[in-house]
């Protein structure tokens, strides 16, 4: 079954939302600075489902892109 999962997969650079953990290994950030970041009212890429937070891929990496320093 767990084969059968990853044939499925879709990468992450095609997905509209990942995870927290998704996050950091893409990006290379740590998931307490993600965590951090995503709390900040003006955060954009981050969706709320329930009470878990997803990131939006794109909006994330507009925001990597645009930004000097965390």
């Amino acid at each position: 079954m767990r084969k059968e999962q990853d044939e499925k997969a879709i990468p992450i650079w095609e997905r509209v939302t990942i995870s927290i953990e998704e996050a950091a290994a893409y990006s290379g950030i740590g998931r307490d600075k993600i965590r951090a970041l995503t709390e900040e009212e003006d955060c954009d890429y981050v969706l709320w489902v329930g009470k878990r937070r997803m990131i939006k891929r794109v909006k994330f990496e507009e925001y990597l892109n645009n930004s000097y320093s965390i």
